[in-house]
């Protein structure tokens, strides 16, 4: 039973604030280790569930955050940027399940520490057939695509809320955090979210095995998804991709058969819209 950790930063344990996850900032080596600390857990919970085989994906900035040399030996890492399925690569790759270490929520959902949809200073709103996604549910949709169901989720309330909506009820999730605002919350401290996070994966890894787990997230095809750019110029970048679509003010529109062109399509509006 092949798992892979997806791990993002801002849903971290204790982070509340960008200059901790922000590579250029003094605080940052603090919590690259604290980051390191979330993905062992997660590790040593797959493994102990059942898991034969973990690997790892360091889905924040350029992935470039793990320590690799405090990484748990019996784990892979993907490490580096670009990759071509980004925060989830690795999930073609024969994976049975995966778990989302560190996620956050939407952008402008409401009590979500760094709330933000892949960039919060180029993407205001992003919508897959009418529905408003964030990373979780963007890159849950990837996964679905290869008919790898997402089994858990960390972070703070919301995350594990949108968690929920998107991937069931059935879905583990692991809160680290309480947030009263996009840049306060009440943070669990690391010995206890160990703990957390492991005892979770540790099911959610029992779960895939006995076919308790959730099924894949699939969305409908033909995908339609929607961009709201913070900035109108941005936008007229982003409208460049060939086969896009300017729709009103700052949205730009792009259909596509399935939705890994569509990852592909977004990822590629976000580098013309920089």
């Amino acid at each position: 039973m092949k798992i892979l950790i997806a791990a993002d930063m801002e849903g971290i344990t204790g982070v509340v604030h960008w200059d901790q996850v922000n590579p250029d900032h003094a605080e940052y080596p603090r919590f690259r280790r604290l980051m390191t600390g979330d993905v062992n857990a997660a590790i040593r919970g797959a493994f102990a569930g059942g898991a034969t085989s973990v690997v790892v994906t360091d889905g924040h900035h350029h992935g470039r955050n793990i320590l690799i040399e405090e990484l748990d030996p019996r784990a892979t890492l993907n490490s580096g940027s670009p990759a071509p399925l980004s925060m989830v690569n690795g999930v073609d790759q024969d994976v049975n399940g995966v778990m989302f270490i560190g996620y956050h929520g939407r952008m402008g959902a409401v009590n979500a520490i760094l709330d933000h949809t892949w960039s919060d200073e180029r993407v205001s709103g992003l919508w897959i057939n009418e529905r408003a996604f964030g990373e979780s549910g963007l890159n849950g949709a990837v996964c679905g695509h290869f008919n790898v169901p997402v089994i858990m989720a960390s972070g703070d309330q919301t995350l594990c809320a949108e968690a929920r909506e998107f991937f069931g009820n059935q879905v583990e999730t692991a809160q680290v955090k309480k947030a009263v605002s996009r840049m306060a919350a009440e943070c669990l401290p690391p010995a206890e979210t160990a703990k957390l996070i492991e005892e979770v994966a540790k099911r959610a890894a029992i779960n895939l095995k006995s076919g308790k787990a959730p099924g894949p997230f699939k969305v409908t095809q033909p995908v339609k998804m929607t961009v709201e750019f913070i900035q109108s110029d941005m936008a007229d970048r982003a409208a460049l991709m060939p086969h896009a679509t300017r729709a009103t003010d700052r949205r730009v529109e792009y259909t596509a058969d399935n939705m890994v062109t569509i990852y592909l399509a977004f990822r590629a509006m976000l580098a013309l819209a920089e």
